[in-house]
């Protein structure tokens, strides 16, 4: 019979408790075991110079819209650490395999399992994540990804699982037509363009609509124009007519929509429902007066290449370009003022037009916004009581 184990001296044993030194042992063995170097020594010589050992390595991991984002971010800024996700591999890295990635994106084909394990691997092999450790957002999802993550060495210390509480989520067709209200700079354009790349519905800004039929020169373009070049508002029954054609195409049926930029009143509101152009989901977007006149009022582009920057959030890189910016004449605090007061003194009517509404609070980081609206968009709307006849 074997003897029984010694206890360490109680000297040793304080000494190693108080410098964690049972811990570092801990992680070695399992980096050893993990990737089974050919020279054990320098591997843990390697290893004991990174000092890397209280890194974070978290998986975020749930379904859609349940906060993943929002988590992986909060963790991110507290723990001084790297998020990696789906996007941030195909858009905001320059790896060796992202072209290889990006080609099956385009084709619309699914990424192989084993070609986002070697791209996760890639990135996190990277200096910074080594040193500052890791938040990995949304992989894996299930369970083939999660073996090829462990076979490549990628294990995390903790895993983090959110989730949505809500009713059963019906088979039944559902296409959106989803409308965004709010006023100027509260980030409808940014929510609209998020939502369209991500459910392939259409984007419509009503704005934007009008001077494309001008360009068009379409019949109804040729009768705005005038309105248009002058800075006169242009007439509801012509901007309704070019809506209800836009929103009836084929693309909108067959797709659904997101609208912002119209209605702006009751009366808009109503001649939108009498040409049976009814959305399903309206979110009115709510920013303080200071946010706006923050996020406007700084608002610069530049007259020679086109690109746009924000005196606080998005300085121009170099004195010459700083030197050339200009402001949009709408972008003067005098007609911020104007155009704020026109949308405050319009909503309250509109609100209570659309009852239903689902309130937004906008000043916020723009990735939280679209996790809200999204989680508003896919599951099903409280059901009504239907009023007795």
């Amino acid at each position: 019979m074997a003897a029984p184990a010694r206890p360490w001296p109680p000297p040793l044993g304080a000494y190693a408790e108080e410098r964690e030194l049972f811990r570092l042992l801990q992680n070695m063995l399992e980096e050893l075991l993990i990737h089974k170097p050919d020279d054990p020594i320098q591997y843990m010589i390697n290893h004991l110079k990174q000092n890397n050992d209280d890194a974070p390595r978290i998986c975020v991991l749930g379904p859609p819209a349940s906060g993943k984002t929002t988590v992986a971010m909060w963790l991110c800024k507290h723990l001084d650490a790297i998020r990696i996700s789906q996007e941030t591999l195909l858009f905001k890295e320059i790896l060796a395999l992202t072209r290889e990635a990006k080609m099956y994106k385009e084709r619309k084909q699914k990424i192989p399992n084993a070609l986002w394990a070697n791209l996760i691997q890639e990135r996190l092999s990277n200096v910074d994540c080594i040193k500052q450790g890791w938040i990995l957002e949304g992989f894996p999802e299930n369970q083939e990804q999660a073996w090829m993550l462990q076979s490549s060495g990628i294990i995390p210390r903790h895993v983090v699982l959110t989730y949505v509480q809500t009713r059963h989520r019906s088979a039944a067709p559902f296409t959106p037509r989803i409308l965004f209200c709010g006023p100027p700079g509260s980030g409808k354009s940014l929510q609209a363009a998020l939502i369209a790349q991500k459910y392939s519905v259409v984007n419509i800004c009503c704005g934007q609509l009008l001077k494309e039929a001008v360009a068009d020169k379409t019949k109804l373009g040729e009768l705005i124009k005038p309105y248009i070049d002058n800075g006169y508002p242009v007439p509801d029954n012509l901007v309704m007519k070019i809506l209800a054609e836009r929103l009836n195409a084929l693309d909108c049926m067959t797709n659904g929509w997101v609208l912002h930029g119209f209605p702006r009143d009751i009366e808009q509101g109503e001649q939108l429902q009498k040409s049976h152009i009814i959305p399903n989901r309206v979110f009115f977007f709510n920013l303080p007066y200071e946010s706006i006149m923050e996020r406007l009022s700084q608002r610069r582009i530049d007259p020679t290449t086109g690109e746009r920057y924000h005196m606080t959030f998005r300085p121009a890189p170099a004195p010459e370009i700083q030197v050339r910016l200009r402001q949009n004449p709408r972008d003067k605090e005098e007609n911020i003022e104007k155009r704020v007061e026109t949308y405050y003194r319009n909503v309250k009517e509109l609100e209570d037009f659309y009852e239903d509404a689902i309130y937004v609070n906008a000043d916020q980081d723009p990735h939280v916004v679209f996790e809200f609206i999204e989680s508003c968009i896919i599951k099903p709307l409280p059901c009504k009581k239907l009023k007795s006849l």
